[in-house]
C-alpha cells in the first residue's frame, strides 16, 4: 500500500505541469505549423499583438510585441543553403523599405537581446503589398511542395515570405 501511495504522488507530480497554465502565456500567443509530406513538422510560436512602442524600424531586428518568436523543428532544415539541425531557435525579422530579412538565431533565452554573433542564417524575404493593413503581426506557413514550406509574415501593408526546406 505504501509503494502504491508513493507511485500516486510521483505520478501527480509528473502530470501536474501538463495541466498547469503557463505563467508566461498570453492571450495573444499563437503557433503556426507546417507538416512536410513525410509527417515531420516545423512550427513557430510567437505573440501576435503589437503596440506602437513595438513597431518595426527599418534595418533593426524586430519581434512582434517585443516577445520571442521560437522556431521548433523535428527534422533538419535547409534555409538559404545552410543546414539547421532539429531543435529550437529564436527568429528575428529585419524589416526595410524594399526588403525584409528572416534571421534564425541559436539563442532562445526569452529575455536576451538580439546578438548577431549567434545567427545561424539570414534569409532575404520576398515582399509584397497587402490590400488592407494588418493591425497586428500575423505569421503563417504555406506548404509549397513535399519538402518545402514558406514562412509568411503579415504586418501593416507588408506581406513577406521566406523558403524553408526539409533536408
Amino acid at each position: 500500500m505504501r509503494i502504491l501511495a508513493i507511485w500516486v504522488v510521483l505520478l501527480c507530480q509528473w502530470l501536474s505541469p501538463l495541466f498547469a497554465q503557463d505563467a508566461n502565456s498570453s492571450p495573444n500567443s499563437a503557433t503556426v505549423v507546417c507538416t512536410f509530406d513525410d509527417g515531420q513538422q516545423v512550427s513557430v510560436q510567437y505573440n501576435n499583438s503589437a503596440t506602437p512602442a513595438e513597431e518595426p524600424r527599418n534595418g533593426k531586428p524586430w519581434r512582434p510585441a517585443g516577445l520571442p518568436m521560437i522556431l521548433f523543428t523535428q527534422t533538419a532544415l535547409t534555409i538559404n543553403k545552410v543546414e539547421i539541425a532539429p531543435g529550437a531557435y529564436s527568429l528575428w525579422l529585419i524589416p526595410d523599405k524594399k526588403n525584409w530579412t528572416f534571421v534564425v538565431n541559436k539563442n532562445v533565452k526569452a529575455d536576451s537581446p538580439y546578438d548577431p554573433v549567434q545567427d545561424l542564417v539570414r534569409e532575404p524575404m520576398e515582399i509584397g503589398q497587402l490590400p488592407a493593413p494588418a493591425k497586428q503581426a500575423d505569421l503563417g506557413f504555406g506548404h509549397m511542395a513535399s519538402k518545402e514550406c514558406n514562412l509568411r509574415v503579415y504586418y501593416g501593408r507588408v506581406g513577406a515570405w521566406a523558403e524553408i526546406d526539409e533536408k
